[in-house]
């Protein structure tokens, strides 16, 4: 079951690392409509079996590169975070009580707090980078300066697919020279 959507969110998660240039213990956030994956109408659909095996699909592939995963709520928590206590703990974020439903918070960020090794809620995080399935909105969680990623096909089943990474800000004038390494 789901081997489409599967494949797709593995795909997608590769060509994401690909391009991202994360280091080992970096953080990334990932809103998911399932109701998109769906081909319905954000909010309207929402599969905890749909946002299970997405969620292990991408999350094995990230957890196995060393890097951190956030999962957005929806809106009806406010789009608060679910990821490791570890994770929280390392970037100072505060943890809030919440558990995520599938009608309240999202089947995606539901099965995060299945599978996720001690998950805790936080309300704010700067993500090093972003994979948005469903048009969920996740800029408000990456750091100041998002570079778009652009993947080959942007989709998750019928879910319309937007990655970014970051970078660090310019400072200074005409006469600053720059880091190339870390565009």
């Amino acid at each position: 079951m789901f081997e489409r959507e599967i494949s797709d969110a593995k795909r997608v998660v590769k060509e994401f690392l690909e391009q991202a240039g994360l280091k080992e213990g970096n953080l990334v956030v990932i809103g998911c409509s399932t109701s998109e994956i769906s081909s319905e109408r954000i909010g309207s659909h929402s599969s905890a079996e749909l946002g299970e095996a997405v969620f292990l699909a991408m999350y094995e592939e990230l957890k196995r590169q060393g890097l951190y995963v956030a999962t957005q709520c929806c809106e009806h928590l406010n789009r608060a975070l679910i990821m490791e206590e570890e994770a929280a703990q390392k970037y100072g974020y505060e943890i809030v009580n919440v558990m995520p439903m599938p009608k309240a918070g999202g089947s995606f960020s539901t099965a995060a707090w299945k599978h996720m090794p001690n998950p805790v809620a936080v309300e704010h995080i700067r993500a090093h980078a972003g994979i948005d399935i469903g048009d969920t909105l996740i800029g408000m969680h990456l750091r100041d300066v998002a570079v778009p990623l652009r993947i080959a096909d942007p989709l998750i089943g019928g879910a319309h697919i937007v990655c970014a990474r970051t970078r660090p800000k310019y400072i200074g004038g005409e006469r600053a020279h720059y880091q190339e390494e870390i565009l």
